[in-house]
């Protein structure tokens, strides 16, 4: 019996993956990651780094964040307390969904996870209170290779769901695209 279903929601190389647990009276039991599974898509990197996030308030936006080659990844992001709209936008040069973007609700009922590959921004809005992410990336954290695009900027035109209560300094310094961005070389 296979664990995961993955559908492409119509932007190449996105995967909204529905997780099915085993439930019984007593509880479930859910399986996050399979090497086997998800291996066509992490391909030789595997998974370098599991992150955990807490997000206390609802209405807060993280991101649009991404890592610039070659410490580019690819992320498995669950919700696993509360509830998210989880955003990722195409950043990949050439691509025929340049700055298109998907997004989908995660949350602790639904068993959704969105894997994200290389080439995409990828943020969130909490919907409700005391939100927790767990990540899995193919790559490990790198500062210097660190990167994001603001929210907030017209040309991505990302309709959060609800009125934003909170972003961090360094997301709101996220510089705006000019019309002359083309896009992140992505190998």
């Amino acid at each position: 019996m296979t664990r995961f279903s993955m559908n492409e929601p119509g932007i190449p190389g996105l995967q909204v993956v529905k997780r099915k647990p085993i439930e019984d009276e007593r509880g479930f039991l859910g399986r996050l990651y399979c090497q086997e599974t998800f291996s066509q898509f992490i391909a030789e990197k595997g998974v370098r780094q599991v992150n955990h996030t807490l997000t206390r308030k609802s209405g807060v936006v993280r991101g649009m964040h991404f890592q610039r080659p070659p410490h580019a990844e690819t992320k498995i992001v669950s919700c696993l307390k509360g509830e998210v709209l989880d955003i990722a936008v195409d950043l990949r040069k050439d691509s025929p969904t340049f700055l298109q973007h998907h997004s989908v609700i995660l949350s602790e009922d639904n068993f959704l996870s969105f894997l994200i590959p290389e080439g995409f921004a990828h943020g969130f809005q909490t919907l409700t209170t005391d939100c927790e992410l767990l990540y899995f990336h193919t790559a490990d954290y790198n500062v210097e290779a660190e990167d994001g695009l603001n929210a907030l900027d017209p040309l991505l035109a990302i309709k959060w769901l609800m009125p934003i209560s909170e972003r961090s300094a360094r997301d709101i310094a996220s510089p705006m695209l000019t019309d002359n961005f083309s896009g992140v070389e992505f190998s």
